[in-house]
């Protein structure tokens, strides 16, 4: 490789939103460490990953969301309610082997994702309207599932514990399975048909009619996919804190939101990247991690989580502008020649 080319891949290395996410953490890293080192302590990044790693699962799914133009609020509700039911279901039946739960758990927030999509897709209700109101009406059902009674530390059987405590090949089994999501979800986004047709549909929804792409196929099969990862991370969920309850991933989808547009994800639709949102999620879950050992009060957390989306989404709006510039000169350029 010559030097020139080395160069060039260099420049367009620097220039991708993927490396200055990954400037980011690492100051905020050095940062906080030299602030309280308890932060570089195994426990403390052991603990940290295990979040993110609910966390990033989950927000691939609201990536792909996002991607088509639209948005999943309801996605910390489901948590609650997967969650909440597959405890209900273990705290009645403790024999049932841990994989049984799990898949449970998934079916009811595939289930979950589905209405939601049908609602999008054949009811052609705006996305915004209809998981804000699924969000109200599943954290509803969770209270009446649980018939008021929590799943506390009791209730929850050994085997189903370690689901989030095992390793895998040396890795926690919450972090093996955001990398086996993250692998799976990358490959379906950007090597097979229908990932294909999931970006195009975002990034120019009218267009993609012209060309076949079946709209409501479309919004059925993202939320129903965001609906069975929020599903499968309610389970996570409850094995990891040892509990569920009513509260249980309230305001989650704030979160999963801050880590697709802090990813890279445009808001706007048809950009987007599952490594971006990993990175995403990496830096928010780094960022809640920094305001807990530092002792902020969780007002000033929801705070911080407001001011990052905010930044986040004018810094997409403003790249989105430079990019329809830059396009319009090239075109006009092209016309000129």
């Amino acid at each position: 490789m010559n030097s020139r080319s080395y160069k060039s891949r260099l420049r367009e290395l620097v220039r991708r939103r993927e490396f200055g996410i990954f400037i980011i953490i690492v100051i905020v890293m050095v940062l906080v460490g030299l602030r309280n080192p308890i932060f570089f302590t195994g426990d403390n990044w052991k603990d940290m990953l295990m979040y993110a790693s609910i966390l990033a699962f989950i927000s691939i799914g609201q990536m792909m969301t996002i991607v088509t133009g639209g948005i999943d609020l309801s996605v910390g509700s489901v948590v609650a309610l997967s969650g909440m039911s597959v405890g209900i279901i273990m705290r009645d039946n403790p024999a049932l082997p841990p994989v049984v739960l799990i898949l449970l758990g998934t079916v009811f927030g595939l289930g979950c994702g589905i209405i939601n999509g049908l609602l999008i897709g054949k009811g052609k209700v705006h996305p915004l309207i209809t998981t804000l109101a699924t969000m109200s009406i599943y954290r509803g059902l969770v209270v009446v599932v649980s018939r008021s009674r929590w799943v506390v530390y009791g209730d929850i059987t050994k085997g189903f514990k370690l689901i989030a405590r095992g390793n895998i090949l040396g890795i926690n089994n919450l972090m093996f399975a955001a990398l086996i999501i993250a692998v799976v979800s990358y490959y379906f986004l950007n090597h097979t048909r229908k990932g294909r047709e999931i970006y195009a549909y975002g990034d120019h929804q009218e267009a993609a009619k012209f060309v076949g792409i079946n709209s409501t196929r479309i919004n059925i099969l993202v939320y129903a996919l965001s609906g069975m990862l929020a599903g499968f991370g309610g389970v996570l969920w409850v094995s990891r804190v040892h509990t569920a309850q009513a509260n249980t991933a309230l305001g989650y989808e704030m979160q999963t939101i801050a880590s697709c547009v802090i990813g890279g994800v445009s808001i706007f639709g048809g950009v987007g990247s599952v490594f971006g949102v990993l990175l995403g999620t990496l830096l928010f879950g780094i960022i809640l991690n920094s305001l807990e050992l530092i002792g902020i009060v969780d007002f000033w957390k929801l705070s911080v989580q407001g001011f990052i989306i905010l930044v986040a989404v004018i810094f997409d709006a403003v790249l989105s502008h430079r990019v329809a510039e830059q396009m319009r000169k090239q075109r006009r350029v092209f016309d000129a020649e």
